[in-house]
């Protein structure tokens, strides 16, 4: 293979990482090439440690590079070996994964110290997370294996990639190209690996493997969920489902234009893309005119009832996959009818959501679902329907001009990332929105997910945090301790005369009005206290501020706002030493009781809380 083309042909190998697997029983020959790889990748994290900055970014934009220079030729391959998608939207997948990404994230710090509070004395410093396992879905194969490799060494992290079984060549096509130009630029061997024989049962050792260190899972809920399972920490994603919704306010022409680009990049396969139209009456006919106008066909009642057997399989069940990726003719074709060669989108006007209703499901290809609504709120529920059916936490878009609109369905809708004007489907992975680049989108807890996050190299970083004392902080401590260890009746305070101070000479208690006395004087048998205002109560600075005075010594005792609103002058929040409550102020129980308590208020506080259902 030359440096600027890439050969379709088995490939000589450069090192023992990229070595063809031996032969022998398949099964165990993938589990040893898992060992083998990792074994390497371990040595590979390890060197990385010692890397600097520079030295990371370096390695890193040879990488960049390279994959830049290949982006065509692994556009090509994918297609060809995965049998569905578009050269041209797989090739600025590429672009977007290696060259667009590395633009936004050269300048981050992932060495040594990336964040520093000197007023505070709280230093960041970035240690990398380990030997990461990846795997990479047949969607958007070579791009996210870049993508994956790219912000691994960027965060000197090692990276073992699982490709999916209908993607190996051009998965390991992509990893071996990165995987050179890091050696060239100084990196160990060993920093990237791809099985080359992958299985379940060696993706799970992968993932499972004690030298692993973290898991990038890009793929189906079974393998998200394989990765939670695996018992190390584990980043996963949620299906998409997308509903962009079309207000009245909208700029149909824009709106039109946006949700045709969504859809022909690279034939709808990005888990962002747009799988319906939530459709406002007013703006309908205009905007089903723009919609033509770039190639759309708006099926018929006869044509849509033909599709649903195509779009899920027999049973309802899941998705067909064969529609994946598909050009909008082809799938036609599969329904048993014609359109045009150059159809751009199949809409198809649906009657609700969920089983039974095959359009609402994911689709993953040029296929769009048609709700009419009235009004940005039917609109609102009905995109919360088609994210509650499948894509909760993940992306919808709105085309809108009026700001209220928009901001009031935001914050609304359970979708992590809510574009506006813009495609789903380039939008929410960074491309035509300000978002953090990313092939790996976070669905948060509605999706699953740990975080709602785009994944950047930040989170392949563990960030150890340097701090400094505050000696005030902790003198203040000790003279706490000191004070409710008396409370408790605990005389054995052997330092309590030699308390250190930050400066302000001996050691005192401040107590009500400023008043001081040395640690050594006896605590008075009533000390001062300051009342409690029940909650709900009306009064300047509310309960916890009352509370956290009285218990810091300060202030005298005045009447405090009984639970039932009214008045009663008995009633106090004692601090530390002071007087005791009241026998009607006991009877309030473990929510209602003052300070401090006698040990029978102690058990029939246990003895009430242990009869409660």
């Amino acid at each position: 293979m030359s440096d600027n083309r890439l050969s379709l042909s088995p490939m000589a190998p450069t090192d023992s990482v990229f070595a063809p697997s031996r032969g022998g029983d398949g099964d165990l020959v993938a589990l040893q090439e898992v060992r083998d790889l990792l074994g390497k990748a371990r040595a590979a994290r390890l060197a990385l440690e010692d890397y600097d900055q520079a030295a990371t970014d370096r390695i890193v934009e040879a990488m960049v590079e390279a994959g830049v220079r290949h982006s065509f030729d692994l556009a090509k391959l994918a297609v060809a070996e995965s049998g569905f998608g578009v050269v041209a939207g797989k090739t600025l997948k590429n672009l977007f994964s290696t060259e667009f990404t590395w633009q936004h994230i050269k300048d981050m710090k992932t060495v040594g110290v990336i964040n520093r509070d000197d007023e505070r004395r709280v230093y960041e410093i970035a240690h990398p997370a380990g030997t990461v396992a990846a795997v990479i879905p047949i969607t958007n194969p070579t791009s996210t294996a870049m993508f994956k490799c790219i912000i691994a060494l960027k965060a000197r992290c090692s990276i073992v990639v699982s490709p999916h079984p209908r993607g190996v060549a051009c998965i390991y096509e992509a990893c071996k190209i990165l995987y050179e130009a890091a050696l060239r630029a100084g990196a160990p061997e060993g920093c990237i690996s791809c099985l080359t024989k992958p299985t379940l049962q060696s993706t799970n050792e992968l993932m499972r493997h004690r030298w692993t260190s973290l898991i990038l899972a890009t793929g189906g809920a079974g393998l998200v969920t394989a990765a939670y399972s695996s018992g190390k920490p584990a980043f996963g994603v949620g299906p998409g489902n997308s509903p962009a919704y079309v207000d009245r306010s909208a700029d149909p022409k824009r709106a039109a234009r946006a949700l045709t680009l969504g859809q022909v990049f690279d034939n709808g396969t990005i888990c962002s893309s747009e799988q319906s139209i939530v459709l406002d009456r007013p703006i309908a006919n205009a905007f089903l005119d723009e919609m033509r106008g770039r190639g759309a066909h708006i099926c018929t009642e006869a044509e849509v009832d033909a599709l649903r057997p195509v779009i899920v399989e027999a049973g309802g069940g899941r998705q067909n996959p064969d529609i994946v990726g598909q050009y909008p003719r082809v799938i036609a074709e599969m329904a048993g009818f014609q359109v045009p060669h150059d159809t751009t989108t199949l809409i198809c006007p649906e009657r609700g959501v969920g089983r039974g209703y095959e359009l609402s499901y994911e689709k993953l290809s040029p296929v769009l679902a048609l709700y009419a609504v009235d009004g940005w709120k039917e609109g609102l529920a009905q995109a919360e329907e088609l994210l509650h059916f499948g894509g909760m936490g993940h992306s919808s878009a709105i085309h809108a001009t009026d700001e209220r609109v928009i901001f009031q369905m935001a914050e609304r809708l359970h979708a992590n990332r809510i574009m506006v004007n813009s495609p789903t489907t380039q939008g929410a992975i960074g491309y035509t929105t300000g978002l953090f680049p990313s092939m790996m989108l976070g669905c948060g807890t509605p999706g699953g997910n740990v975080v709602s996050d785009n994944i950047g190299p930040q989170h392949l970083i563990n960030t150890k945090r340097l701090t400094f004392v505050r000696d005030e902080m902790l003198d203040e401590n000790e003279r706490n301790d000191i004070s409710y260890r008396r409370q408790a009746g605990d005389t054995q305070l052997p330092w309590a005369s030699s308390v250190p101070t930050s400066g302000r000479g001996k050691a005192e208690f401040v107590g009500a009005g400023g008043s001081t006395r040395p640690w050594s004087t006896p605590l008075p048998k009533a000390a001062e206290a300051r009342p409690v205002r029940a909650a709900g109560g009306a009064g300047d600075g509310g309960s916890a501020g009352r509370v956290s005075a009285a218990l810091s010594g300060g202030g005298g005792a005045t009447p405090a706002t009984a639970p039932g609103g009214g008045d009663s002058s008995n009633l106090y929040r004692v601090a530390p030493g002071g007087v005791a409550p009241t026998s009607a102020s006991r009877e309030r129980g473990a929510f209602g009781s003052v300070l401090p308590l006698t040990e029978r208020d102690i058990e029939t506080i246990i003895s009430r809380a242990s009869k409660r259902p």
